[in-house]
């Protein structure tokens, strides 16, 4: 995937938006995707006629809008001979997204895609979104009945990792403090107040051993990338940040397996990670910052070790240290994470690149990670049973 850049970002504020549907107002998925279309586009100094293909992120099945990807299309204005398609991978989306748009730019089809999607689902009834929830991350004769959810694989990770290892609870909340702090100083965050480790300990369980601040909230939000043909991009005369590798490795599973295997060693992640590097030509201690996709914090700290940020069974003691928090040796979300930044599934890998957009072009203010070059974008699929890694390189 050579000579493609990321040259435009922009994103709203994660967090509630998404109105009651009695509400007599409501926010509208469109029209606050557009906002961000637009901001994207003024980022990257580029007009809207040289747009060449759009790939969204399909939309939540509580979109009442159909045919959403067309719709925006006419929304816009905005005619492509590229490519217009919607694409979806759980907590991939965002990522086959990036990768989608970085394809059509690489096989010549446009010299300008977006990659863009929206993600409202706070207000939507708690027994409507853990029922589709559930048919959707298992299966669905034989987990579903046992309301499995994805928190439960993640603190069954935590149980056995802390087991194996003899890690303390104490260290692997560190990482929601860390994230936290890290979150404070992100406009674009949720959760911005710091919180300290007891704190995190003192709050309520959502499945043992993992409390409220260990997992990610619900979340609204909305993103747009603008990536071009590097040729391009240096025409704007402006910082972008090029695509150096890409990594993808799936299990052959539907989110969790029933073969038995090392729950705990992430190896679609630890695979795609080393895909990713050999193409970049680089390894892990190259990495100057990362954005982990991590819906818990046991999840972040599995991650680090699979990408080789950490060894095995050192990545909660690496995050303990401030190893992984600014400052530190390797910065892991500095734009606060799934946990404190936000958490709209679909869209969540988009607000990984937007963070990279700002520290790889040296932007993002109190939370820069100082002479940021290479920057990493890992999501997942399941338990990360899939896993899809991007390398990123600052190019002034």
């Amino acid at each position: 995937m050579t000579g493609v850049a990321l040259v435009g970002a922009a994103a709203v504020p994660c967090g509630r938006i998404q109105r009651p549907r009695e509400a007599p107002l409501q926010a509208l998925e469109h029209e606050t995707l557009a906002g961000c279309v637009l901001a994207a586009m003024a980022d990257a100094g580029l007009p809207k006629e040289s747009i060449g293909a759009l790939v969204f992120t399909h939309p939540r099945p509580y979109t009442p809008q159909r045919y959403f990807g067309t719709f925006m299309a006419n929304w816009l204005r905005v005619a492509t001979s590229g490519v217009l398609v919607e694409v979806l991978g759980d907590g991939m989306t965002g990522g086959l997204a990036f990768d989608a748009a970085a394809e059509a730019i690489a096989s010549g089809r446009a010299e300008v895609a977006l990659a863009l999607g929206a993600n409202f689902e706070t207000a939507t009834p708690s027994p409507e979104h853990m029922n589709l929830i559930m048919r959707a991350t298992g299966d669905l004769d034989f987990h579903v009945p046992f309301g499995f959810t994805p928190l439960s694989w993640y603190a069954m990770d935590a149980v056995r990792y802390m087991h194996e290892h003899g890690v303390a609870r104490e260290a692997l909340a560190t990482v929601a403090v860390k994230n936290r702090r890290h979150a404070s100083l992100n406009p674009l965050a949720q959760y911005r107040r710091p919180v300290t480790l007891e704190e995190v300990l003192a709050q309520r369980p959502i499945v043992e051993p993992l409390g409220l601040y260990e997992v990610a909230p619900m979340s609204d939000g909305a993103a747009c990338l603008v990536l071009a043909r590097e040729e391009v991009a240096r025409s704007l005369g402006r910082p972008y940040a090029r695509v150096r590798g890409r990594g993808f490795y799936h299990e052959g599973a539907h989110q969790i397996s029933e073969v038995p295997n090392d729950m705990i060693a992430f190896d679609a992640a630890a695979r795609a990670g080393r895909a990713a590097f050999a193409a970049a030509g680089i390894g892990p201690q190259d990495v100057d910052l990362a954005e982990l996709y991590a819906p818990a914090t046991i999840v972040e700290v599995l991650v680090s070790e699979a990408l080789g940020f950490a060894p095995r069974g050192r990545g909660a003691h690496a995050a303990a240290a401030g190893e992984t928090a600014l400052g530190g040796r390797i910065p892991i979300n500095t734009s606060g994470g799934l946990l404190s930044r936000g958490h709209p599934p679909y869209i969540s890998p988009l607000y990984a690149f937007v963070e990279l957009a700002e520290q790889l072009r040296q932007r993002a203010g109190e939370r820069q990670v100082a002479g940021a070059e290479i920057g990493v974008a890992a999501c997942e699929l399941g338990n990360y049973n899939a896993a899809l890694v991007h390398v990123l390189e600052a190019r002034a």
